[in-house]
């Protein structure tokens, strides 16, 4: 079966609710219209009730099960702005600047999922990606015991001999420029959360290098290892080894003759990259030589779900990124 569709698929399944903030925009409202007729998520959206069922008549779409609150006039909306001002009150927010805040849809959204009204959010196709984790960091935070927010990608191939049943996730791709040894360990065992929530398989991670064990030396080499070690420690059930070449990690033969001893080489489906740099290369190098699909990216680490778009995304991607959105939220 095709990836997206299985991911369609399983958040079907889930029946979860998610919120959709940037209402002013067509192709959110494609993409609320098609959750909601295909049943894949309930999709909620944010704004002037009038105003987009309006939109939603001109675009000759049905509203059946699309669900639609005004911070303005919902009732929810003094006690999202107290929870706003308690989490935010220790960086000199007023509550006047709380309520004044909670009626920035984005803003409402995270409030919204924060406070259990609704599973997840997807949006980026009109707001800024700082806009977007500023919001989800400053109302949601991150995981318990997670320091970082990271992002992935599911790469995918339905013939590719790699990984499991095609299916690699690279991290991080998108977010940390430069994450040290504790920030790496925390976006590897993030990243096995996600691959195993997407693609139903068992993670086996490569915490990746220009060495495989002690093959190469210096502080590059060093940050993986310590990381690989912090993250054994945080997480003894999960297999990951560290530092691997990526040939050892994904290639059975050359993953048995460089670390033998290995639980991960030669069979990896999980692969940490050391920094933004090789992680983002390396996915649209994949992406575009290979001509894999690339799914993401995937925001990660935070205590709930909140994804980011590109902001050249079609309405088929929102509808993807709020099907992935449901499948994290499972784990949330």
């Amino acid at each position: 079966m095709d990836l997206v569709q299985q991911i369609r698929d399983q958040a079907r399944s889930l029946n979860r609710s998610i919120i959709l903030p940037e209402s002013e925009d067509s192709r959110t409202l494609h993409c609320a219209c098609t959750l909601a007729e295909e049943k894949i998520a309930k999709p909620v959206l944010i704004g002037d009730t009038t105003r987009i069922l309006e939109k939603i008549q001109d675009l000759n779409l049905s509203s059946d099960g699309v669900s639609i609150i005004d911070p303005s006039t919902d009732a929810n909306r003094q006690s999202l702005a107290t929870l706003l001002h308690s989490k935010r009150q220790h960086k000199g927010m007023t509550l006047e600047e709380a309520i004044a805040l909670a009626l920035n849809p984005l803003w409402y959204g995270a409030l919204l999922v924060e406070a259990g009204h609704a599973d997840g959010m997807v949006a980026g196709a009109v707001n800024s990606t700082g806009d977007v984790l500023r919001a989800g960091f400053q109302v949601i935070g991150t995981a318990p015991g997670c320091s970082v927010v990271s992002s992935c990608f599911v790469m995918y191939k339905p013939d590719w001999e790699f990984g499991d049943n095609g299916q690699i996730v690279f991290a991080d791709c998108a977010v940390n420029p430069n994450p040290d040894a504790e920030q790496l360990a925390d976006i590897a065992i993030a990243t096995a959360i996600t691959a195993k929530s997407l693609c139903n398989f068992e993670p086996s991670v490569a915490m990746l290098s220009y060495s495989t064990g002690d093959s190469g030396s210096g502080v590059d080499v060093d940050k993986v290892s310590q990381a690989t070690s912090i993250a054994a420690k945080l997480a003894p059930e999960l297999k990951i080894d560290g530092p691997l070449q990526a040939d050892a990690a994904i290639l059975e033969a050359i993953g048995k003759r460089k670390a033998p001893d290995s639980p991960v080489a030669g069979e990896a489906n999980v692969l940490i990259f050391p920094d933004l740099n090789s992680g983002n290369i390396a996915y649209k190098l994949v992406q575009r030589m290979a001509d894999a699909t690339a799914v993401g990216p995937v925001m990660q680490g935070m205590a709930k779900p909140i994804n980011d778009l590109s902001r050249g995304c079609s309405f088929d991607d929102i509808v993807n990124m709020a099907a992935i959105t449901a499948l994290q939220s499972s784990n949330s």
